[in-house]
């Protein structure tokens, strides 16, 4: 099962519903995981209303501290301590420390919100995060090289593979037990029934 950022991807024939890539809301940035993003303030004390890319909306509750990075910038993470925070109908609202006011909080719209990689529980035999598929190499059953994992997108049905190939070339390939053999983080491999030509 394929989860987002800090949830899984099962790799059996049963693919299902991660880069954790920051612009997508999928990938990590070195060893952050993307969890969330602010989509606004949320009243006049400096709270932040956040919108999660994790299978549970409550899963980011259980981090007393989040790292913040502005959408231009994925690389300058800030450590803020949560001092409260609440699942709101589909997003959490969070009180931040060094966040006193709306105009704080305004200056943190549409930022990633993450958590180390050290913090995420390990996952169990055959699960991934979807952060550790970016920059795997993606192989057909040809012993072709497609290219590799550039981010992990969610299109609601299930996720998909964006993989680059070596010319620029883009691929887009659904993680379903149809197209997707194996995941191999160790070897650094994605094994997909995919032509080359496609």
């Amino acid at each position: 099962m394929l989860h987002k950022a800090a949830n899984v991807i099962r790799t059996t024939k049963a693919g299902s519903a991660a880069t954790a890539a920051a612009k997508s809301g999928a990938e990590a940035s070195g060893s952050m995981v993307v969890m969330a993003r602010v989509l606004a303030p949320y009243g006049i004390q400096g709270w932040i209303k956040a919108r999660t890319y994790t299978a549970s909306i409550a899963a980011l509750l259980d981090y007393k501290t989040w790292w913040l990075a502005p959408a231009g910038d994925a690389e300058a993470w800030r450590e803020f301590a949560v001092r409260v925070a609440r699942q709101h109908g589909d997003t959490l609202v969070a009180a931040l420390d060094g966040v006193a006011d709306r105009e704080a909080a305004l200056q943190w719209r549409g930022a990633w919100v993450a958590v180390p990689r050290s913090a995420l529980p390990e996952p169990v035999a055959g699960e991934f995060y979807w952060s550790d598929l970016v920059g795997l190499i993606v192989g057909n059953r040809a012993g072709e090289t497609l290219g590799r994992v550039t981010k992990v997108l969610e299109t609601g049905a299930h996720p998909v593979l964006q993989v680059e190939s070596e010319d620029g070339g883009e691929r887009l390939i659904p993680v379903v037990a149809a197209y997707v053999d194996a995941i191999d983080p160790a070897a650094g491999r994605i094994l997909v029934d995919w032509p080359a030509d496609y």
